[in-house]
């Protein structure tokens, strides 16, 4: 692979591509990364979250999904595998539909997705990367043949997940656009009345809709958000617990303690404490 390239920071990228035997150590703590969706791809190698299912084999080729702002440090080191890293603008032109397949396999509302390939997935991810790759690499790459390669990569991914598509239809529509409104406006607007107003639907029919699809109401989803991001602050950043509710809108730090509690069973105390443990015996930040 290109060396330069390689070196090359995120910058004004709209994807970026690298085998993780040469993935440079800059690209783990560029400030930039935050803002893309992540696929690490790692072939023939242990998973490097704990397997709870037993009956799933712990080697083989894992996928892992993460969403914009759930940065992830990852040992890779001696890993066989490839990063793809795109922004959303890459997939901006497309139909909400599809769309909201790729929020759900990334698991928008939580830190990470992973999925395992067999055999003949992998064979038929490979054939779409090696495509994905040497475009990517050519001097003049062309944007649209990079972002119809990685929306086939995606659709696969798609199938691997669900094993059929979104079913078409204006609620699903709604969905998209209500988490694109959480994202950008969560910090502030936490009651469902505002997200139901910009959608110019009740909150009832609002919450009928998301409950239906994601079997959550919106304010459940609303504070779903907040202790993920509660949660990414208190993995990520230097902040102390009270700098962190303070950053999340709560003056009072006992109530944000509660608040995390009741939606975790742990306090942000012992959440700290559990990631610690995790982070020194897994080497890396995959905490669910």
């Amino acid at each position: 692979m290109d060396n330069e390239k390689m070196e090359r920071g995120l910058g004004e990228a709209l994807i970026f591509i690298r085998r993780l035997e040469n993935c440079p150590p800059s690209y783990l703590y560029d400030p930039e990364r935050k803002e893309f969706f992540e696929i690490v791809w790692l072939r023939d190698e242990d998973a490097l979250h704990e397997v709870k299912d037993k009956q799933v084999a712990l080697h083989g080729d894992w996928i892992y999904l993460i969403p914009p702002y759930r940065v992830h440090q990852l040992n890779k080191a001696g890993k066989k595998g490839v990063i793809i890293s795109f922004k959303r603008e890459m997939l901006d032109d497309d139909v909400k539909e599809f769309l909201l397949d790729v929020f759900r396999i990334f698991n928008l509302q939580g830190e990470f997705s992973c999925l395992k390939a067999d055999d003949s997935m992998s064979v038929e991810l490979d054939q779409v990367y090696q495509l994905l790759e040497a475009e990517y690499l050519r001097d003049a790459h062309s944007l649209i043949m990079l972002k119809a390669l990685l929306k086939v990569f995606l659709l696969k991914l798609i199938r691997l997940k669900e094993a059929a598509f979104t079913v078409q239809d204006i609620n699903e529509k709604r969905i998209y656009e209500f988490m694109m409104l959480l994202e950008m406006n969560y910090h502030q607007e936490r009651n469902t009345d505002f997200y139901a107003g910009k959608l110019r639907v009740s909150s009832k029919r609002l919450n009928q809709v998301l409950k239906e699809k994601l079997n959550k109401t919106g304010m459940q989803l609303i504070h779903d958000r907040i202790i993920l991001e509660a949660k990414r602050q208190i993995i990520h950043s230097e902040s102390t617990i009270k700098e962190i509710a303070y950053d999340l809108g709560f003056n009072d730090r006992p109530y944000f303690s509660r608040f995390f509690k009741q939606h975790t069973g742990l306090s942000p105390e012992q959440f700290q404490k559990s990631v610690r443990e995790h982070i020194s015996t897994k080497s890396n930040t995959l905490v669910i």
